[in-house]
């Protein structure tokens, strides 16, 4: 039987079941459970459905699946009743989830009020699912499963389509498949965007009988969860694209290196390489073939330098994680000195469809340098926190106010962190920019793993370029000066300007050290460590000059350079804030002035947000009309004010 045949005999059997499931006479219900709806309760809402469905006589099926990337909105439930399209729903809870099945499964209520949107078909009252703001730009290719099938299931995976590609590929020469991912224009989704069909020929022209593939599943921007939720939600996309890879550069063996910080991710992984091999997707004469692939995982101890690929592979032959210099390249000697090559999750996950659907349809999507789509994590002070799968080329403005649904609180935009700790904050003057890898290094960041941290009025460029420095400093593996040292300093220097303490000099001194730090360090990791000073810098020098010359963070957020104070003649002695001060540095009677201690002051801000009378003012430097010791008031005189507070408040 040929490797076609056998496959078509899979492929039967996945589809019988997916129809029967499809058009079986059992209602579906569906829950994300990624880490996200875990986090959500999403777990918790699963155990009532089930004990609902026990408790009402009801035959449903009840599914895991991914995460479909509305984290904002989860858990997310969704219900198939045969024969009516899929609703999903929104913020579904143990207290409200047994009256949603019972209302609609019993009594034939869908619950407009709490349905999201209807994924097909139409029902009166609720929406479009697709047609929602934060889902009408994206175009999911690498997210395309996620949230539709069980990610322990491979039948599932297999009915739509997956395996296809492998299929398709095995009938072409390695050559022709290399073509076909040149041809689609995929680059590195992992930080670099070097061209994945060119970083395959030199694989593949390398010499040698051994030859390894690597996924680079370490994760380790802060803000960034698109590889993990990919492995969650659709792991044979990973390991069909990996499949592919290896008979295309004719390697063996394979590792999957994934920080153990991700255990679910590892748990479907462990499960899926399992099955793959039951079904002889995996292993010896794979579908009756000569080709043959072992994967193994390591899981790694969640160092960020160990995304640099020479670093990872360090790690994985268990040496300590540090890089080396290049060339020799990966391709030429990587792995225990074999020729290696090496690409992440999303990389991996777009492999498949491009095979299966062409490279020229990939290629339709994107911009003429930067092809196809691209996952963002959308973190920080923006409305619809989550994942989203967008085309490149798309605007920093549609991501932020049409996809991601504005700032918090409809604050006004400031900033954006594209790129994780080695990206640049781009300003609200750049929001008309396009998204892709030119662009964004045009503006001083870079495309990144895909991290996006939106930041509002509120946010201080100080503070943030202090945080993500101090961030890649911790981070550094030490072994070549400039990053080891220079990250230190620059972050020193940092410091000394968010506590009030810099020099008109250390701007000229800062971009000086940034420059050397990225031209001597030895990896990625220190060659982009700059980048958040060069940028906030370059955008907000004005507010590094408030720092400096006058000892004041404009966006009152540097606690070294603000104050707290009561305003007398608001304060009503309420003493709401003195009882929830939690260090104690307020004072004040029942029907006395209270005052802030700025020497105990922790500079919580708790007294402030709890004051219901608006007495307390945060102030940037010392505000002279109010001193910071004591008010000199006799109790007579306080009380008066007080008094007259009330009254006003009152009035």
């Amino acid at each position: 039987m040929s490797y076609t045949e056998t496959f078509e005999e899979i492929r039967k059997r996945a589809l019988a079941k997916w129809e029967a499931m499809e058009n079986g006479k059992r209602a579906r219900i569906l829950v994300g459970t990624a880490t996200c709806g875990r986090s959500s309760g999403a777990l918790e809402v699963i155990d009532t459905i089930k004990a609902t469905l026990a408790r009402l006589g009801i035959n449903a099926l009840v599914t895991e699946v991914g995460c479909i990337g509305l984290c904002y909105l989860e858990p997310l439930v969704d219900i198939i009743k045969p024969g009516r399209p899929r609703i999903s729903y929104a913020r579904i809870t143990t207290s409200n989830v047994a009256q949603l099945i019972e209302d609609y499964l019993v009594n034939d209520n869908p619950r407009p009020d709490l349905a999201l949107g209807t994924m097909d078909g139409e029902v009166e009252g609720i929406s479009k699912f697709w047609e929602l703001p934060v889902l009408k730009r994206q175009v999911r290719i690498a997210l395309r499963n996620c949230g539709h099938i069980d990610p322990d299931d491979i039948d599932q995976y297999i009915a739509r389509g997956g395996y296809g590609g492998f299929v398709k590929a095995l009938s072409m020469t390695p050559e022709a498949v290399i073509e076909e991912v040149q041809k689609s224009g995929l680059r590195g989704r992992g930080g670099a965007g070097f061209p994945t069909g060119t970083k395959w020929q030199f694989c593949r022209n390398s010499p040698g009988t051994l030859k390894y593939i690597i996924c680079n599943a370490d994760e380790g921007d802060p803000g960034a969860f698109m590889d993990r939720s990919v492995l969650e939600g659709d792991p044979h996309a990973v390991l069909e694209g990996m499949l592919i890879g290896a008979y295309a550069m004719g390697a063996s063996e394979a590792i999957i290196y994934c920080r153990a910080e991700y255990p679910l991710a590892l748990k479907r992984l462990y499960h899926a390489i399992e099955q793959m091999e039951d079904y002889g997707l995996l292993g010896d004469n794979i579908l009756g073939t000569d080709m043959k692939l072992h994967i193994k995982i390591k899981e790694g101890a969640g160092a960020f330098v160990c995304g640099e690929e020479t670093a990872l592979m360090a790690g994985v032959e268990g040496k300590r994680g540090m890089p080396r210099p290049r060339p020799p390249f990966p391709a030429q000697s990587g792995l225990w000195a074999k020729p290696t090559n090496i690409n992440n999750v999303e990389t991996w996950a777009n492999v498949s469809i491009i095979l299966a659907q062409g490279g020229d349809w990939y290629a339709s999507y994107g911009t003429e340098k930067s092809k196809g789509t691209k996952v963002f994590a959308l973190a920080g002070k923006i409305n619809n926190t989550g994942l989203i799968e967008v085309p490149m080329g798309i605007s920093l403005r549609e991501i932020i106010y049409d996809v991601g649904g504005g700032i918090l609180g409809d604050k006004a935009f400031k900033a954006v962190q594209t790129g994780g700790p080695s990206g640049g904050c781009i300003p609200a003057s750049a929001l008309d920019s396009p998204v892709d890898y030119e662009s964004l290094a045009a503006l001083g960041s870079i495309m990144g793993s895909g991290a996006m941290i939106v930041m509002d009025e509120d946010t201080c460029p100080v503070d943030i370029c202090r945080y993500f420095l101090n961030f890649t400093q911790k981070e550094s593996c030490g072994k070549c000066t400039p990053c080891r040292v220079g990250t230190r300093q620059m972050l020193g220097m940092v410091e000394r300007i968010a506590t009030g303490h810099g020099k008109p000099e250390d701007l000229d001194k800062l971009l000086e050290l940034a420059n050397t730090v990225n031209l001597g360090s030895l990896c990625g990791l220190g060659q982009t460590a700059p980048n958040p000073v060069r940028t906030t810098i370059r955008y907000f020098q004005e507010e590094y000059k408030a720092h400096i010359m006058e000892k004041r963070c404009p966006s009152l957020l540097c606690k070294e350079l603000i104050r707290y104070y009561i305003q007398p003649d608001k304060c009503a002695a309420c003493m709401i804030c003195l009882r929830q001060c939690p260090v104690e540095a307020i004072s004040g009677g029942k029907n006395l002035v209270h005052t802030i201690d700025q020497e105990k002051c922790s500079k919580c801000g708790t007294c402030l947000d709890v004051c219901p009378y608006g007495a307390v003012s945060k102030f940037s430097a010392v505000w002279p009309d109010y001193p910071t010791e004591p008010f000199a008031l006799s109790p007579e005189d306080q009380r008066e004010r007080v008094r007259a507070a009330r009254a006003k408040v009152k009035a």
